[in-house]
């Protein structure tokens, strides 16, 4: 089996990408590099079946002929981060939308398949306020705040996704990833697990956005990948949504905390204003964490690392990272 993995470059991408080379798939990545980084692939480019395509999803002809060459298409290419989306809502809802629509209207032509990776931001608000796990067949709110305009963005790739499939017969499957972690991921684009590990091992202050009571649960990336794949290789997935995640809950002054004590940092633990990080009107989500229910059915999925053991192992890969000069993220 040949697969396309858009964003290959990408955090979850390139794990996808090696999962995929694992399980003894051929695999070309394709990324424009502007989030991705060439340092997640970097010790898979002389593997004899895996090859990178720099090239934005944005290109028609570049898609054309990755998708042309491919059985299978993992749909991963995508605007990500809370800071960069906030910040640039253009690029986001252009990246988003109209990529997903080329590579969903190539797949069509050529026939193959599709995996959508979708967010655990396309349920919007917890407008129900009972702290109740988000299933697939949940209502979803959206505010004014241009901080939904991924969540809207993603929410129209879905719409896309189940249009193809019901009304032109495009195999499609949608995946929900909620908040992933591991090695190689970056914090540049406000992911809180590998910003609070560098700002502890440097012994800098612990930055803690709202008060910290907001709730969230953290999901290994080799679950999420070894998911991803299990459900595309599962005819009864087709056509369906699915949460991919963890279903254990923290706080984000707790999961400050477990850091600190993990890395025995002396930093302090500080919280700041959401208006002083991203400016007025940014909204947040007090509590978002999935039900696995669906997922579990289908596959049989189990998440094989607690946050604890995930924690250890970004800290590992970040002191690693450290004392050899380099830490890739992407």
């Amino acid at each position: 089996m040949n697969a396309l993995v858009t964003g290959g470059a990408g955090f979850i991408g390139s794990h996808l990408a090696e999962a995929l080379l694992a399980r003894g798939y051929e695999v070309a990545a394709l990324d424009d590099l502007s989030t991705g980084n060439l340092g997640n692939i970097r010790h898979l480019l002389d593997h004899p079946r895996f090859r990178f395509v720099l090239a934005s999803m944005l290109d028609h002809n570049a898609v054309n002929e990755a998708v042309r060459s491919s059985h299978v298409i993992f749909h991963l290419g995508a605007a990500v981060g809370v800071r960069l989306i906030y910040e640039q809502p253009v690029r986001t809802m252009e990246t988003n939308v109209r990529g997903t629509e080329i590579v969903l209207n190539t797949a069509l032509r050529h026939g193959r398949g599709v995996f959508i990776a979708s967010t655990s931001e396309v349920y919007g608000k917890d407008v129900r306020a009972d702290g109740g796990r988000f299933q697939e067949s949940d209502d979803v709110t959206f505010g004014t705040s241009m901080r939904w305009c991924y969540a809207s963005s993603k929410a129209l790739d879905e719409y896309l996704a189940r249009a193809y499939h019901l009304e032109k017969g495009l195999p499609i499957v949608i995946g929900r990833y909620f908040n992933t972690v591991g090695p190689r991921q970056s914090d540049a684009y406000g992911m809180v697990v590998p910003r609070f590990v560098k700002q502890a091992l440097v012994h800098k202050p612990i930055t803690v956005y709202g008060d910290g009571l907001q709730i969230r649960s953290f999901g290994w990336v080799g679950d999420v990948v070894q998911s991803t794949i299990t459900l595309m290789e599962h005819s009864a997935a087709n056509g369906g949504i699915f949460n991919i995640g963890s279903d254990e809950p923290v706080t984000i002054s707790e999961l400050a905390q477990r850091v600190k004590r993990f890395t025995e940092s002396r930093s302090p633990i500080v919280h700041m204003p959401y208006e002083e990080v991203f400016g007025e009107g940014f909204e947040d989500i007090r509590y978002r964490v999935p039900d696995i229910t669906r997922l579990r059915a289908l596959i049989g999925y189990h998440p094989t690392k607690t946050l604890d053991n995930i924690l250890h192992e970004v800290i590992a890969f970040h002191k690693n990272g450290i004392s050899g000069g380099t830490a890739s993220g992407g």
